[in-house]
């Protein structure tokens, strides 16, 4: 008998068949989870990451496509896109999960530890959307998800400008989605808190204590955030659009 108490019982499949998708911070982590779902759901997806090798070995895993790009280069970005259209002769959705950390309390930030951090996420988010929103208005026909954090609703000691780059990415996304809407294209955000190379870096005890916070009382599979990012990006979620959805446990409750 299944135990079906567990979140390793799956009963949710995807078909992406026909879509093509680009993903950026997809070279490990959250984002290769999120192209391999797409991968395995059968849609042409593009691994993009700034990390060259480290994006090339994720899509050779996958036996996808692998590109190098940073989001903080517009004409990289617009370059991105429309080699994607040329090469499928569409683009479906969008995946804006590239990110970066420089953390430090206030008083210690530099001007290039804020800057570079919101240039990749909120500055990314952006490029990418807006170079995507030309195709996506051609073919009546859309998904955005954006990549936010707790952090950016609550606060985090150390993190002002991830907090503050994470709140702008929330509402780039609801205007975005006002702003689209007309076009058939739906524009979300995830809120994840999942088991990340960043979670398994912090010790035993602390992490221990954090997971205790957790009302479900773990931090997520890696899976579990795709799952959530899938659905988002799929058919059947066409009449959602503007929602930022906390996939973490209930540690936003």
């Amino acid at each position: 008998m299944v135990d079906r108490t567990t979140h390793e019982h799956r009963n949710l499949t995807f078909d992406f068949a026909g879509r093509t998708a680009i993903v950026t911070g997809a070279a490990r982590g959250l984002g290769l989870e999120f192209a391999r779902l797409f991968h395995e759901a059968d849609a042409t997806v593009f691994l993009v990451d700034a990390d060259a090798d480290a994006v090339a070995l994720a899509a050779d895993e996958l036996g996808a496509v692998g590109i190098a790009c940073d989001v903080t280069d517009t004409d990289a970005v617009e370059a991105l896109v429309n080699l994607v259209v040329t090469t499928t002769g569409r683009l479906d959705i969008i995946v804006n999960n590239a990110g970066i950390l420089r953390d430090r309390r206030l008083w210690k930030l530099s001007d290039q530890d804020w800057s570079e951090v919101l240039d990749v996420h909120v500055g990314g988010t952006f490029r990418l959307t807006r170079a995507a929103v030309r195709v996506f208005r051609e073919q009546r026909y859309g998904r955005v998800i954006n990549v936010t954090s707790y952090t950016g609703l609550r606060g985090n000691i150390g993190q002002a400008n991830y907090g503050a780059a994470k709140a702008g990415i929330i509402g780039f996304t609801k205007t975005a989605a006002k702003e689209l809407a007309a076009f058939g294209v739906t524009v979300n955000a995830i809120s994840p808190n999942a088991e990340t190379r960043m979670i398994g870096s912090i010790p035993e005890e602390k992490r221990q204590e954090l997971a205790a916070a957790i009302p479900l009382g773990r931090f997520a599979a890696p899976s579990e955030i795709a799952a959530a990012m899938g659905f988002l990006a799929s058919e059947e979620a066409a009449y959602v659009t503007g929602v930022v959805l906390p996939v973490d446990g209930g540690i936003s409750i």
